[in-house]
């Protein structure tokens, strides 16, 4: 290090002395003030820390309380919610019983009807075979009734017809006598 740039302690005294008589001057100039403001501020500061920690106390029960109520809401809901969620277990059970109950009616309804149909079925079947032959037998008579009239009128015709021999010796005898020719016994002339 340089002489210069060497510190002075002498000066350094001075310099000190001097802070300490600035420091009396500023005391004796500012300090009535300087003493009001310190006491300001200090009681500015308590009344801040105060108020800081009124304002800390209140937000801390207003938020307990808020957490209070959320709780209490949060359980009102989730209470709510069982409720519901019960009530729509017990009515998705019933429905679902009242369905089953209803395909185990309508299961033996349609067994039931199937039953009926069969013998209604069936019934008409025997109806329909029993018309059957009955329309059968009376086609049957019938035809024998028309059989015998049939075979009646045949006998009427040929009863009432005219044997071919017959007929012949008759139309020859009317040609002969037509003709002259034909003489009658006993009648000789």
């Amino acid at each position: 290090m340089s002489p210069a740039e060497q510190p002075d302690h002498g000066a350094t005294q001075v310099l000190r002395g001097g802070a300490g008589n600035v420091d009396k001057i500023r005391d004796i100039l500012f300090g009535t003030q300087m003493r009001d403001y310190e006491s300001r501020f200090a009681r500015l500061e308590e009344t801040l820390v105060k108020e800081t920690s009124e304002i800390r106390e209140s937000n801390r029960r207003r938020f307990e309380q808020l957490e209070t109520y959320i709780r209490q809401e949060f359980e009102t809901v989730q209470t709510r919610l069982k409720s519901e969620r019960d009530e729509r277990s017990d009515g998705d059970s019933r429905q679902s019983r009242e369905l089953k109950d209803l395909g185990e009616s309508l299961t033996r309804r349609l067994r039931d009807l199937d039953d009926r149909s069969t013998s209604v079925e069936r019934d008409l079947r025997n109806n329909i075979l029993q018309q059957a032959r009955n329309l059968t037998e009376e086609i049957h008579a019938r035809h024998e009734e028309l059989a015998s009239l049939l075979e009646k009128r045949v006998h009427e015709l040929r009863d009432g017809k005219t044997d071919r021999a017959a007929l012949s010796s008759l139309f020859s005898e009317l040609a002969l006598r037509l003709s002259d020719q034909f003489q009658i016994p006993g009648s000789e002339a």
